[in-house]
């Protein structure tokens, strides 16, 4: 800030008031983006070429993401060539990302993986799924010992071969729990390093999400005396997915996934981004997301899923106003030469740290003010006239102006 006011004299942030046991974690969080396998499995979306996920690739590594899921070998042929040229990258520019890839609980889902890695000389991580809720077994004509059985013949196989495993419980938000524990405590006892605790349909609260997760930390893992991580999996069909990714890491997890525009099955899964601004801004990591937005706006253009113009941060409209008491607030915060001013004064989120910045605009609701300062930008002296005139043709509308519009009426 310029001048010798401190952050806290002009925000008082009820956020960090009493006891907050999110604020007070201590261990890392770890970032596990399925963009490029639970991403692509949106009904929108397309599938990027090789030369598009390569990119999208590069950006997770220089946000810091750590873990990515390169796509199902098992979906046939096309996703196999993608996950070995993303492959050939990691390697090759030595990348710290560790790969994975999503499986179903079968050897013949994760035999490629074993080939990929004697070709690469890298691990990747199977990602081994299997359904586990009532609703699910009984629709499909499972029991319980049907699911161990499959899942320690694919489990083993695959320690056998030197895989590391990730057991990922499919819909375990809506399963019982001594299914859940005899799952997971088998799978770690096969040697599974991760076990993954997924809201695979979008059904829990927050709430819930930290009585599941405290129950697989503290009854299910902990007997083990083994170091496993715990992942955490949520979509959004009711809207809830980033809440319940804090409410997860607030619970203990290691490691929480997440895509970009929350990109996903049905309506998605959590916004990596959104989860990553909030972290941020809670203090919890220090990633350099100066590059996030970029990211986000790639995502969109390359799977062809809209970005919506009101989306949190990343939206056109995230830091532009028209209405004139918030852009007279945020033009004099900008005279002073404060940009920390000017990005917070009427903005929760500081479009600065994100590789952004604030924009006045002009339409019905602004005020004089809007109209001097978008001349001032644009090399316009701002005489009464102009102003005036500018300033009715705004009021007449029933949109905002774009800079084409004003730079007619300013000459």
């Amino acid at each position: 800030m310029t001048n010798a006011l401190a952050e806290n004299d002009l925000i008082y942030d009820w956020n960090r008031q009493g006891s907050d046991a999110l604020l007070k974690r201590s261990k890392p969080i770890q970032f596990d983006d399925e963009t490029l396998r639970d991403g692509l499995q949106s009904p929108s979306a397309i599938n990027p070429s090789i030369a598009q996920k390569i990119e999208l690739l590069r950006y997770m590594e220089k946000l810091g993401i750590d873990r990515v899921d390169l796509g199902l070998p098992g979906a046939g042929p096309q996703h196999r060539e993608h996950i070995e040229a993303l492959l050939k990258v990691i390697v090759s520019e030595k990348m710290k990302i560790k790969p994975g890839c999503a499986v179903r609980t079968v050897v013949s889902d994760i035999e490629p993986i074993d080939a990929l890695q004697q070709k690469y000389g890298i691990k990747i991580q199977a990602s081994a799924f299997l359904g586990t809720s009532p609703i699910r077994q009984y629709a499909e004509g499972w029991t319980l010992q049907k699911l161990m059985e499959t899942m320690e013949v694919a489990v083993k196989w695959a320690i056998d071969h030197k895989i590391p495993v990730m057991f990922v419980t499919e819909d375990t938000t809506r399963s019982k729990p001594e299914d859940v524990k005899a799952l997971y405590q088998r799978s770690i006892e096969l040697g599974a390093g991760n076990i993954c605790v997924c809201d695979t349909c979008g059904h829990v609260t927050p709430h819930g999400v930290k009585q599941l997760l405290r129950f697989v930390i503290e009854d299910v893992v902990k007997p083990t005396g083994k170091q496993v991580l715990v992942n955490w999996h949520g979509h959004s069909d009711r809207g809830l997915a980033v809440a319940n990714s804090l409410a997860a890491i607030e619970a203990g997890a290691d490691v929480v996934h997440g895509t970009a525009l929350g990109l996903g099955e049905r309506v998605g899964n959590c916004q990596i981004d959104q989860l990553l601004v909030n972290l941020k801004l809670m203090g919890l990591i220090k990633n350099d997301l100066s590059t996030l937005a970029e990211y986000v706006k790639k995502a969109h253009e390359y799977t062809g899923v809209p970005l919506p113009q009101n989306y949190p941060v990343f939206g056109e409209d995230a830091f532009e106003t028209g209405t004139g008491v918030h852009a007279a607030a945020v033009i004099k915060a900008k005279k002073k030469g404060d940009n920390w001013l000017a990005d917070r004064v009427y903005s929760g989120v500081p479009a600065g740290d994100f590789g952004l910045k604030q924009i006045i605009r002009i339409g019905h609701m602004s005020g004089k003010s809007n109209v001097v300062f978008w001349c001032e930008q644009h090399g316009y002296e701002p005489t009464d006239a102009r102003v005036e005139k500018i300033l009715n043709a705004a009021k007449a509308a029933s949109r905002l102006l774009t800079d084409e519009e004003l730079r007619k009426l300013a000459k």
